[in-house]
């Protein structure tokens, strides 16, 4: 059964980094970036600080909680206990990929970078108001573009960043479930 599945992430991969042109290169590599998102980052932190005052240290707290949990199961637990091998590193497939730039750490199960941003998007996604329901759409399809752009450079398999998806997903639902019993607990930080 293990051997089916890992067959099947591995065509799958094959399907899906197969798709390259110059233009979705460069576009998926600054995607995949992590410093170039530091000034959406930093626009979040002002923007919560001024809209949500004592709250925002709540929020900003649980996700970097959230985030910190997914990266340190992700990279500090996961891939060295499973060891297994990045596409970009698996010696059957090095003739059918595309590695677009660099290939990483030796080891990918499970994707840090989709825990990382899945666990930010998913967190902000449930513990906003619907009133935010197309900066949520915009959170979740940016987790999903770098989540993908991890595949398309060759660095990822469908079944690395799906786990690291959920991954990051469920520390933000938990910290979710710690943010609102801290808000209603600590009156302080409801205004």
């Amino acid at each position: 059964m293990l051997e089916m599945l890992e067959q099947l992430d591995k065509e799958a991969f094959l399907y899906l980094n197969e798709m390259h042109s110059p233009f979705w290169d460069a576009v998926m590599v600054f995607v995949s970036e992590k410093l170039v998102w530091i000034p959406f980052y930093l626009g979040l932190i002002v923007y919560l600080v001024w809209r949500y005052r004592r709250k925002s240290i709540l929020m900003l707290l649980l996700v970097i909680v959230a985030i910190g949990l997914s990266d340190f199961i992700a990279s500090g637990i996961m891939k060295p206990y499973f060891m297994r091998l990045r596409p970009c590193h698996d010696p059957t497939l090095s003739e059918f990929i595309n590695i677009v730039e660099g290939c990483g750490g030796r080891f990918g199960f499970i994707s840090s970078h989709a825990a990382n941003t899945f666990a930010l998007a998913v967190f902000f996604s449930l513990i906003l108001s619907d009133r935010y329901l197309a900066f949520k759409v915009i959170l979740i399809a940016w987790a999903v573009v770098v989540t993908y752009s991890r595949i398309y450079l060759g660095v990822h398999f469908p079944g690395d960043v799906l786990l690291g998806a959920l991954l990051g997903s469920f520390m933000a639902y938990l910290c979710s479930l710690a943010f609102y019993i801290l808000v209603n607990k600590y009156p302080y930080f409801s205004r």
